[in-house]
C-alpha cells in the first residue's frame, strides 16, 4: 500500500523524541557535573537514573514507531487490513471513515472497494501529526482522490443525517473523543449514520472496561436497539500474530477489540 509520495504519519508522534532523548542526555550530563564537579553523589545518582530512564523509554518508543511505520514494520497497515477484512460490504455506495487521521484507512478502503464513494472525517487536533491537506495529498498520490472527500468533524456529533452511509469504519479513534464522556455513545453515533442493512467495522480499545464496560452486555444493548448483526472479538493484541509482545502494554496497545456487523 505504501507509496513513496505519501505521508501517513505514525501512532507514535515523532515530536516526542527530541524531549525524550534531549532531556535524557541533559539529565545524564547534569548528573556527571554534579558528581565530578560538585561532589554531590546522591544528586548525581538521581539525575543519572532519571536520564537513563528517559533514554530507555525513548528507545522503546522509537522501536514501536518503526514497528508501526508504513514501509517498515507495517503494523499500522496490517491493523487496517484486519479491519477491512471484517467489513462485509459489496463496495457499492458511500463509506464513512470516522477519525481518518492522515487518510491511510480511507485510502485502503478506496482501493478495496473501487466502486465506492468515500468520506474521511477527523477533528485533526494539534496533538496529532495529521491534517486535512495531508489526507488530500495522500489520496492524490494513491490515485483515489476523485472518490474521496475529507471533512473536519466531531465523532461524538457527526454532521450527517441518519442513515447517510452504506458502510462505516473507524480505527483506534473512539477512545480519543473528548467530547463524549461515555465512549459507547460514540459507537452509537457512528451507527446512527449507517443505513439500515449497511455494514460497519470498528476497532478500538473495546476490551478496556474502564472505557466500554462489559462488551457482551453492550452488544446485547445494541441488538435490543435494532442493530441486526453485531460481532465482537476482544483482546486482539493477544490473538493477532503480527502484534509483537513489546507493544502489548497498558501504555501502548492493550485491550484492542473489533466490533463489526450489519445494522
Amino acid at each position: 500500500m505504501m507509496n513513496t509520495q505519501t505521508n501517513y504519519g505514525n501512532w507514535v508522534p515523532e515530536k516526542m523524541f527530541p524531549p525524550l532523548f534531549g532531556g535524557g542526555a541533559v539529565l545524564l550530563a547534569a548528573g556527571l557535573a554534579c558528581g565530578i564537579g560538585l561532589h554531590k553523589t546522591a544528586l548525581a545518582v538521581v539525575l543519572a537514573v532519571l536520564g537513563i530512564i528517559l533514554l530507555a523509554y525513548g528507545a522503546y518508543m522509537y522501536r514501536c514507531h518503526e514497528e508501526f511505520a508504513f514501509g517498515k514494520g507495517n503494523m499500522m497497515a496490517k491493523v487496517h487490513e484486519h479491519l477491512v477484512r471484517h467489513l462485509d460490504w459489496d463496495g457499492k455506495g458511500k463509506l464513512l471513515d470516522i477519525g481518518c487521521g492522515a487518510g491511510a484507512l480511507t485510502v485502503r478502503c478506496a482501493k478495496a472497494f473501487p466502486e465506492a464513494q468515500l468520506t474521511g472525517m477527523d477533528y485533526w487536533g494539534a496533538e496529532w501529526n495529521y491534517a486535512k491537506d495531508q489526507c488530500e495529498r495522500n489520496a492524490k498520490a494513491e490515485g483515489v482522490a476523485d472518490r474521496i472527500t475529507f471533512e473536519k468533524g466531531d465523532a461524538a456529533h457527526l454532521a450527517y443525517p441518519d442513515e447517510s452511509f452504506d458502510a462505516a469504519v473507524s480505527n483506534f479513534v473512539f477512545h480519543e473523543v473528548r467530547t463524549a464522556k461515555d465512549k459507547r455513545d460514540v459507537v452509537r453515533e457512528a451507527l446512527r449514520v449507517v443505513k439500515k442493512g449497511g455494514t460497519f467495522s470498528f476497532q478500538d480499545m473495546f476490551s478496556q472496561k474502564g472505557l466500554y464496560g462489559d462488551m457482551d452486555e453492550f452488544v446485547k444493548q445494541l441488538q435490543a436497539e435494532g442493530i441486526t448483526e453485531v460481532h465482537f472479538i476482544g483482546n486482539l493484541e493477544q490473538k493477532l500474530d503480527f502484534v509483537p509482545g513489546y507493544v502489548r502494554t497498558p501504555w501502548m496497545i492493550s485491550g484492542m477489540g473489533i466490533l463489526y456487523g450489519r445494522k
